[in-house]
């Protein structure tokens, strides 16, 4: 025998947990099986327990499977399907299966009278959920109350969230609306309308860039929000009811590409031509290179997304005492033939006098 060979380490099990949380050994065998039956602060004090022992419980369970949950969106929704690609790439690439949800509630509900998917509460089936789609506080906050650990993208959260306990991955819209308003006004325009439903998360993110770029350039912002659920129709309404009021208008920022596509419609059917009569720029790039001509737009990275997300909730597991995280995603400006530069008063005049 080695006088220099190391003792072997003892392993760390469910009876040196509990002693460190000062609970029974089948608490612990609950919170460690996802039993939901258990207080949240006693599974908070076992997972702090298990931490400080540094036991890595992604381990302990074999079961390898995330649900992403698609709320309140239709599942062949453009934007959402990306994210889910990018999420279930990841997962495969990790050794890792993903269950997809299709998930419909009210904002207004209270957390507490909520019900959801049976699935997502088996901790022995999921160990976590990538929440896509529009989702609002009180999932959040039912999520928090049942210990079931989840990413969601943040663009799309209805309310203010409060203290939560999951993770949030965004894509920088408002930024994104920052940079395509200064490239609008750097190619001359001034009466820049934005166009979409702001009491909607995405599209008050991408105003409010549109704003503050408006008002750093001495600009008033002007919102034309009538509201409606198919957003290619809200484009095609507002623009047309833009029009109808007479208010001048050069350039119009549209909340999303679809909507963007529904303002091109609306142009066209008053024998506007796009951009020699208005330009028009979208957010999202999801159907901008199907419009005619090609539509200039911020481009996010749904996929990107979606891996985050997927990143997020699998440190989580690892680490469940983990602090919540926040990423953010950056946006990239996409030109294209949409927009045009609009010919100052006194460049077009110098134009005509050097043309005489």
């Amino acid at each position: 025998m080695k006088e220099n060979a190391e003792p072997k380490k003892s392993k760390i099990g469910l009876r040196e947990i509990a002693i460190e949380a000062n609970v029974s050994v089948a608490t612990v065998s609950r919170v460690l099986n996802g039993n939901n039956r258990v207080d949240t602060s006693i599974r908070d004090v076992v997972l702090d327990a298990a931490a400080k022992l540094n036991v890595d419980l992604s381990q302990r369970n074999k079961t390898k499977a995330l649900a992403f949950l698609l709320s309140n969106r239709a599942m062949l929704h453009a934007f959402h399907s990306r994210i889910l690609l990018g999420a279930e790439a990841y997962c495969a690439a990790n050794g890792w299966d993903m269950v997809f949800l299709s998930y419909n509630y009210s904002p207004t509900v209270p957390w507490k009278e909520l019900h959801l998917p049976k699935v997502v509460q088996r901790h022995d089936v999921v160990r976590a959920v990538v929440l896509a789609g529009t989702n609002s506080v009180n999932l959040l906050e039912l999520l928090d109350h049942k210990g079931i650990a989840y990413s969601v993208l943040g663009n799309n959260v209805i309310g203010e969230p409060r203290s939560l306990k999951g993770d949030t991955v965004y894509s920088d819209d408002v930024q994104g609306g920052q940079e395509v308003t200064r490239y609008l006004i750097g190619l001359g325009h001034r009466d820049i309308w934005f166009v979409g439903n702001v009491r909607l998360p995405w599209f008050a993110r991408y105003y409010e860039g549109y704003r503050r770029a408006m008002t750093a350039a001495g600009l008033a912002p002007r919102l034309s929000g009538l509201e409606f659920e198919d957003e290619t129709e809200m484009g095609y309404i507002n623009a047309k009811s833009l029009l109808a009021q007479g208010e001048p208008c050069t350039a119009i920022l549209a909340g999303n590409d679809q909507t963007a596509h529904g303002v091109y419609k609306g142009l066209r059917d008053n024998g506007l031509k796009v951009p020699d009569d208005i330009s028009v720029a979208g957010c999202d790039d999801t159907v901008s290179t199907w419009l005619y001509p090609g539509l200039t737009t911020m481009r996010e990275f749904p996929e990107q997304l979606g891996q985050q997300m997927v990143k997020l909730v699998l440190s989580r597991i690892a680490q469940p005492s983990l602090a919540p995280q926040v990423v953010t995603i950056p946006t990239q400006l996409i030109k294209r033939e949409s927009c045009k530069p609009l010919l100052a008063s006194k460049e077009l005049l110098s134009t005509e006098t050097a043309a005489g």
